[in-house]
């Protein structure tokens, strides 16, 4: 009996992973409902031990959507399980659960996008994720319109968003009805230029997309299958890992908005009358000691945290892929030096080296860039050289030989395309680190000078009143960790979908 209902159960779990709906209303479920609990938490005063009306309204809108979403989905797998169809009716209820994305719930927003459409490709689902995100920033954007006054270019900016969501709900069904396995129609050839224009405000899913469409417009064949695009596809199948890739397009696409729709003076500026300012609809993260809005010097302060995080992973993967290509590639005595040069280098712990570097050549964005990409440079190194051994003797580096390639067109052509997934890995992974890095040496006093916003300064300058004013160190402290979670589960994510054998 025991093993008639394990069957039972296992073939009903066959039949609900054949709708990628299942996934999508289970984790709006219980994502929403931790939000709402979160929310319930975050509405307690300390001070005054009670509950904050605001907070305890936005948790019971989370709560209430968790309930919806939960009851959505029960229905849908008593309808899968029956009929292994679901009715029209029942798709229609997406509708409710899409339109909680005006409280800022992408959960059950998403989720109700998914269930509207019956047939859903790939590309359905990443222009569902490229129009959340710039749906997400307008409603975050809009919060400026609570303070005093806003920016000069606000309402222009607010435009901006407003024509960019207008292209892509117009495109999201064209996508939907346009797209057919592996081939797309002609038409939506100018479609996929709009989107990559659109990519302009940071938004890499529609970037993601318009480069799809432009792929298969011109493919011939629709059996033979696009090897990139059948990696995202497997990546798609891990929804934290794309949940780790909307976080970072999200605040990567906040970061560059918020040129147009945030006051960097109000980031910066100080402002006595403000002085720890509990959370509100004008600062939804209170303000600082010195009167100035948490919430936009956490927003600004994603800039500084991404483009170190980037651009020190970028710097140490160049430098290691060529360290690491030459010392493989050549071996012996070149290998020998290259390798015990970088070993002196990884003998130094941890920040050591980045903060000697930053003593002696001071505190700015370049030098912090440069200190961390160059602390990281070993690490990249070593993986490449390991690459690189491994396919120095395979027959195809050998063919290249024997038809009179050079060892630069050996290395770069044929050799390096065939090293970079585990290299690809590691950079998500070391962007997470870099962000760290750079808020743990400006924390202490080592990096990006204080009065610039940075989440590591927010959060030095809120753990000084961690016991009367928490949210000051909670909400930078809470970007951080959220940053590089994203990070993690894309880097496992993309292991995964480049992993042959999860084919």
């Amino acid at each position: 009996m025991k093993s008639e209902n394990y069957f039972v159960k296992k073939a009903n779990q066959r039949k609900l992973n054949r709708f990628v709906e299942d996934r999508y209303l289970s984790f709006a479920s219980g994502a929403s409902a931790f939000l709402g609990a979160a929310c319930v938490a975050l509405s307690y005063d300390m001070k005054t031990k009670s509950f904050g009306m605001v907070p305890l309204v936005v948790a019971g809108l989370f709560l209430g959507e968790a309930a919806l979403a939960f009851l959505i989905w029960t229905a849908f797998k008593s309808q899968v399980l029956k009929s292994g169809e679901v009715s029209g009716g029942l798709r229609l209820s997406g509708i409710v659960l899409a339109a909680s994305i005006i409280n800022g719930n992408i959960f059950c927003g998403l989720a109700g996008l998914i269930l509207l459409k019956k047939n859903k490709n790939l590309e359905y689902q990443v222009g569902c994720y490229m129009l959340l995100v710039e749906i997400l920033i307008i409603i975050v954007s809009y919060l400026n319109v609570f303070k005093e006054y806003v920016c000069d270019s606000f309402f222009i900016g607010m435009g901006v968003l407003a024509a960019v969501i207008l292209i892509h709900g117009v495109s999201l069904p064209l996508v939907a009805s346009r797209v057919h396995g592996n081939k797309a129609d002609k038409i939506m050839f100018p479609v996929a230029l709009v989107l990559i224009a659109t990519t302009l405000t940071g938004n890499l899913f529609s970037l993601l997309l318009g480069l799809m469409l432009l792929r298969k417009c011109y493919t011939k064949e629709d059996h033979v299958s696009i090897a990139w695009i059948d990696v995202v596809k497997r990546l798609f199948r891990s929804q934290m890992a794309v949940l780790g890739a909307f976080v970072i397009v999200f605040l990567l696409t906040m970061s560059i908005c918020a040129n147009l729709t945030f006051d960097y003076g109000i980031a910066i500026d100080n402002n006595y009358s403000l002085i720890l300012r509990e959370p509100s609809l004008a600062y939804p993260f209170g303000t600082d000691d010195y009167g100035r809005c948490v919430f936009t010097r956490v927003v600004f302060g994603a800039r500084i945290s991404l483009t170190v995080g980037i651009m020190s992973t970028t710097l140490s993967i160049v430098v290691g892929i060529i360290l690491g290509a030459i010392a493989g590639f050549y071996s012996g005595s070149t290998d020998n030096i290259i390798m015990r040069i970088l070993d002196v280098f990884m003998a130094i712990p941890g920040l050591l080296l980045p903060i000697a570097i930053i003593a002696a050549f001071g505190t700015n964005t370049a030098n912090i860039t440069f200190a961390l990409g160059v602390g990281a440079i070993p690490s990249y190194a070593r993986t490449i050289r390991a690459s690189v051994l491994t396919l120095s003797d395979a027959e195809f580096v050998e063919a290249a030989r024997a038809c009179g390639a050079r060892d630069k067109v050996i290395i770069f052509k044929h050799i390096l395309p065939n090293s970079m997934a585990p290299l690809i890995i590691r950079a998500t992974l070391g962007i997470g680190a870099g962000v760290t890095a750079v808020s743990s040496l400006s924390y202490l006093g080592l990096g990006i000078a204080p009065q610039i916003p940075e989440w590591g300064n927010i959060l030095k300058a809120g753990s000084s009143y961690l016991e009367t004013n928490a949210y000051m160190a909670i909400f930078p402290g809470f970007a951080i960790v959220l940053l590089v979670l994203a990070f993690n589960f894309l880097g496992d994510g993309l292991r995964d979908a480049l992993d042959p054998k999860l084919k």
